[in-house]
């Protein structure tokens, strides 16, 4: 018998090396940081990474590959990029960035990783959502016909936002825009919207100031913050919106309403326009990538109403954008609005004339209109929208004019008790059957002799005489959701008394 040889043993050896051989993915270190910029790296030796796939630098810190280039990657940083330096090894992890989801964030303050930042401990998560997702189909959605109430009575009664639709708030800084959306959210107390704010490169302080009126008010209850403040990477407020409706599809999916709130894109275009010039990426128009409208399409996409086969959930967004000098034209307003169901537009001369919301009626729409409206509101604000449109017109012809016939002065008054009657002060959301009853009053002439000096103190003592007097017509009116010949004779009686009572005092 001849007797083995070496090369034979080895080749025994390695054909029993390949049989046993288990192909596994081997994590590990697979890059080099090349350069470093503002908070952004390009990596080389990371062939195989995938878009939006994590990556680990040293010390912990997280990043994620968003330029994929032939001979390196380009990747944003999420966290201290001042620790990373030129020659760092970076592991890739093999998972797309994602964040915690579920019940457990309910009142917590997160930042777009879905970490705590308000001190009340670690949040542990079972689940979690991918920040960027394709949106549902068309067959997947189903028509808005179910009403968001805001509270507010100008955007309720004119401009009215249905669950699951899109609906833009836009105006110059200092015109209310975030006091439209904390009213909104403090109204969804025991209405089952679950709300999520997120904060996109505001000052840390003003953050907490936000935080606080939600526990004032008891919001935080049934609210979530998502933060990426000012201070933070530009990186992080990139990312801050897609997680914020990654939480918001979470209960959408579960077949609950829900509510994102993004305060505000114009911050966010900001953010994506610091890392594309980073990356050399070409710019365009005011500086921004030709990819601009994507970035908020493929997020405002998102928000839908379910099919009844999907489960019946709603994403309901209310992205902000804050214009310069009332330029509604510029690059981004005219992207998101475009994009949007509608658009809410507060005006600077309205704010400073003390008519607050400071809504400009005239280039305010939901192109969502009356389905997202109860019956009862469409018949006493049908008229509303006309009437208001109407009066600053003439107001403003009045102001050239000596002599105006009888007519013209009716519709002058009516039009200025009805701008009256719709200014609201913050933080005081007006159930929507109590707008019935005050729209009702308004719309069927009942306050056209009244100083307007007096409006306020007739709608404040008009509530009180409703809840004790009228308590059975309200919840009538609640529960229908419609006037009935029978309601609307009774709501008559009732203003005509209240009228009398007060006109005497």
């Amino acid at each position: 018998m001849a007797k083995p040889t070496a090369t034979s043993e080895i080749s025994a050896d390695i054909i029993k090396k390949v049989k046993s051989y288990l192909p596994q993915v081997l994590v590990g270190i697979t890059g080099v940081v090349k350069e470093i910029v503002d908070g952004v790296a390009k990596v080389t030796g990371l062939s195989q990474i995938s878009y939006s796939e994590l990556v680990e630098f040293p010390h912990g810190i997280m990043g994620v590959a968003i330029n994929l280039e032939e001979n390196e990657v380009g990747v944003i940083i999420l966290g201290d990029y001042l620790k990373i330096k030129s020659g760092d090894q970076v592991k890739d992890t093999g998972r797309l960035l994602s964040v915690g989801v579920g019940e457990e964030l309910v009142g917590r303050v997160v930042n777009p990783l879905g970490e705590a930042i308000d001190g009340g401990g670690k949040i542990a998560t079972k689940t979690f959502y991918p920040i960027e997702k394709i949106a549902p189909g068309v067959t997947a959605r189903a028509p808005v016909d179910t009403p968001l109430q805001t509270g507010i009575k100008a955007i309720d009664s004119m401009i009215p936002i249905g669950r699951g639709q899109r609906e833009l708030i836009i105006g110059d800084r200092g015109t209310g825009k975030t006091a439209i959306v904390l009213d909104t959210i403090i109204n969804q107390k025991n209405q089952g919207v679950i709300c999520i704010y997120v904060a996109i490169g505001q000052k840390a302080s003003r953050v907490a100031q936000i935080i606080d009126i939600f526990k004032k008010h008891k919001a935080i209850e049934h609210t979530i913050v998502v933060a990426a403040n000012a201070s933070d990477p530009a990186s992080l407020q990139l990312i801050a919106p897609y997680a914020g409706c990654a939480i918001g599809e979470y209960f959408m999916d579960k077949g609950k309403d829900a509510l994102v709130v993004y305060d505000d894109l114009s911050k966010h275009a900001w953010a994506y326009r610091q890392i594309s010039l980073i990356l050399r990426r070409p710019s365009g128009r005011e500086a921004y990538p030709g990819d601009i409208f994507y970035l908020h399409s493929r997020l405002l996409e998102r928000s839908c109403r379910l099919s009844k086969s999907h489960g019946s959930g709603t994403l309901t967004a209310l992205p902000i954008i804050e214009t310069q000098a009332q330029d509604v034209s510029a690059y981004i307003p005219t992207n998101v609005i475009s994009i949007t169901d509608g658009q809410i537009y507060l005006e600077s001369d309205l704010f400073y004339a003390g008519v607050r919301p400071a809504v400009n009626v005239g280039l305010s729409v939901s192109r969502v209109g009356g389905a997202a409206q109860i019956k009862a509101m469409k018949q006493v604000a049908g008229r509303l929208r006309l009437d208001l449109a109407q009066y600053r017109e003439l107001a403003a012809f009045a102001q050239f004019a000596t002599d105006l016939d009888e007519k013209t002065k009716a519709q002058i008054e009516r039009g200025a008790a009805m701008v009256e009657l719709l200014k609201q002060p913050q933080f005081v959301p007006v159930p929507v059957e109590r707008q019935v009853c005050l729209l009702f009053a308004g719309g069927g002439g009942f306050l056209d002799d009244m100083p307007l000096a007096k409006i306020n103190e007739f709608e404040s003592e008009f509530y009180d005489y409703l809840d004790t007097v009228a308590g059975k017509l309200l919840m009538k009116i609640k529960k229908e959701g419609k006037l009935t010949d029978e309601s609307a004779k009774e709501l008559k009686t009732v203003v005509e008394d209240f009228k009398k009572g007060f006109l005497k005092q």
